[in-house]
């Protein structure tokens, strides 16, 4: 890779770790079509993933203090296997309709919660079941859908560390059992494993300035941060879905 494109990507892997770490998202949505445009789509998202492992597990350790470990273990009673799964699928799926698709639904998501009266649902405990199923197929599809999970776990309840933490621990399991389909279906090189752990400081390192952003964050102004996300996110996905 020549060092001009070498650079791009650590500049933008930085970036994307920093926005992540501040709003629990958005992360592949600026590192992905990079990836993409440096090393094409099926070698791009496990790349993402080995990368992501790293950003969201020092997101996990810089915010242990507040998950709630309750909502891991119910997302993981169904995001496990059905990672593993959409993780199969990854080999021969149409990637192009489902970003697209995605893309206009976090604008969507962003749209309802300023123009609804009524109070955006709130999801029970029970419910991160069906959250973290439907969360693992598309991020196995799609390396991440942070902006998807993002307004389901605000809505909850959780805010600032507690969110960040919680969401980066839930995502670290669809992670991992993404990585053992990949594995099985051939995606997981040694070139692919080798530069997935090159991006790993990188995105530590944008983890740990995230974090101090988010502490001195008021919690209105987070949450404006995570809805202007949203809608840049799901540009992204719309114009890089082809």
């Amino acid at each position: 890779m020549p060092i001009s494109e070498l650079c791009i990507l650590v500049v933008t892997a930085l970036v994307a770790s920093t926005v992540a770490a501040v709003t629990g998202f958005g992360g592949a949505a600026i590192l992905l079509p990079i990836l993409v445009w440096l090393l094409g789509i099926r070698e791009a998202v496990p790349i993402l993933t080995i990368a992501q492992l790293f950003g969201n597990g020092s997101r996990v350790s810089f915010n242990r203090a507040a998950i709630d470990y309750r909502v891991v273990l119910w997302f993981s009673l169904s995001g496990v296997p059905l990672a593993i799964l959409g993780g199969m699928l990854f080999a021969k799926a149409p990637l192009g309709f489902l970003t697209r698709l995605l893309g206009a639904f976090l604008i969507l998501i962003v749209i309802v919660r300023h123009t609804r009266r009524k109070q955006f649902f709130r999801p029970r405990l029970r419910h991160f079941v069906l959250i973290g199923a439907g969360s693992s197929v598309l991020s196995a599809l799609l390396g991440s859908v942070g902006p998807l999970m993002a307004p389901l776990f605000l809505a909850y309840g959780l805010t600032k560390g507690a969110y960040i933490g919680t969401e980066a621990l839930c995502t670290v399991v669809m992670h991992v059992f993404k990585l053992v389909a990949y594995k099985h279906t051939g995606l997981l090189t040694v070139h692919v494993l080798a530069a997935g752990v090159l991006l790993g400081p990188i995105m530590i390192s944008g983890s740990f300035i995230g974090k101090k952003i988010v502490d001195a964050l008021p919690d209105k102004v987070f949450v404006l941060v995570i809805d202007a996300t949203l809608l840049t996110a799901g540009a992204l996905f719309l114009i890089h879905g082809a």
